[in-house]
């Protein structure tokens, strides 16, 4: 199966926040790990096991360039969590891989984890639509005006 369409919050996550047992979405470090197409298609509703980075769908076909896009993936930069009436919003700045010389290919896609949290447990994952690349220059992922992820109550 492939990557999928789809973009998620995994619920098991949600849970665990709200109930205290995991991720400080205002202290934690975050991380985005890239993923290519040879994934079986992520699901939000796993156990929060499953959610982890190096677990799961996440245990296999990460892509990266040593260098320029490391292994596990880079630390998100001005991490935001904040309400505004009644939505929550999770957010940061665009991220760029280290340097102008990356080399990545077949990016489908990404987690976004606490690399804080012990289980480096994930947050959400997210897709890029389709097939994405970089040879030798920088690769970006740009994120949503309105957030990387929001929950409306």
């Amino acid at each position: 199966m492939a990557f999928g369409t789809s973009s998620k919050m995994f619920v098991a996550t949600i849970e665990a926040i709200l109930e205290g047992r995991a991720l400080d979405v205002d202290g934690d470090t975050f991380k985005i790990a890239l993923f290519n197409d040879t994934i079986t298609a992520p699901d939000a509703t796993v156990a929060l096991a499953s959610t982890a980075y190096g677990a799961g769908v996440w245990g296999a076909n990460e892509v990266s360039d040593t260098t320029e896009w490391p292994v596990t993936g880079q630390a998100l930069d001005s991490v935001t969590s904040a309400i505004s009436g009644a939505v929550w919003t999770f957010d940061a700045a665009d991220e760029v891989s280290d340097g102008t010389s990356a080399t990545l290919a077949d990016v489908r896609g990404c987690l976004i984890y606490s690399d804080t949290d012990a289980a480096d447990s994930g947050l959400c994952f997210l897709s890029f639509g389709g097939a994405n690349a970089v040879t030798d220059g920088t690769f970006t992922v740009s994120f949503s005006a309105s957030g990387i992820a929001t929950i409306t109550v």
